[in-house]
């Protein structure tokens, strides 16, 4: 077996990386890390609002339409509320479209904001059948959101005499 005596070369030590350090004798972030870092916070931050702000404006439209659909709820019960017996006797029909014109009123969102929107309730009465006698009732609900348009809440119902 032969052995080999002679001086085994030393290897340079593994380098291992270390931070800057500054003229104090202190590490530091460099100006370009400060910036990156900020920017990354900024975005964060950015992402957060547009995504709270977004909320709170489906929440507002949500509220609007709510309020918009109680308001043709009102309207249907008010032609729910009708007399409607035409073989009675005297023979009585007050569910006709005439007795139930266009309402406008104040959407009742239930906040304290200053800005109103107004809906604008439509009756709509249709005869269906003669016989059996059965009439459509038909509300719509017209409200403007700011920046998006026009929208209806509509409800609809059937109604025979005597209900």
């Amino acid at each position: 077996m032969h052995t080999n005596n002679s001086k085994r070369q030393s290897q340079p030590p593994e380098k291992t990386w270390e931070p800057p350090v500054s003229s104090s004798g202190r590490s530091a972030f460099t100006l370009a890390e400060v910036v990156v870092s900020i920017f990354l916070i900024s975005l964060g931050l950015a992402g957060i609002l547009t995504l709270y702000t977004q909320s709170a404006i489906r929440s507002d439209w949500s509220a609007q339409s709510l309020s918009a659909q109680m308001m043709a709820l009102s309207g249907m019960e008010q032609c729910r509320a009708a007399k409607f017996d035409p073989r009675g006797s005297p023979p009585v029909d007050e569910l006709v479209a005439s007795n139930f014109p266009v309402r406008v009123d104040v959407l009742d969102v239930g906040t304290t904001a200053s800005i109103l929107t107004y809906g604008t309730n439509t009756t709509t009465i249709r005869t269906i059948s003669a016989d059996p006698l059965i009439k459509m009732v038909r509300v719509d609900c017209i409200w403007r959101y700011p920046q998006r348009g026009l929208f209806t809440n509509s409800v609809f119902t059937y109604r025979a005499p005597n209900q």
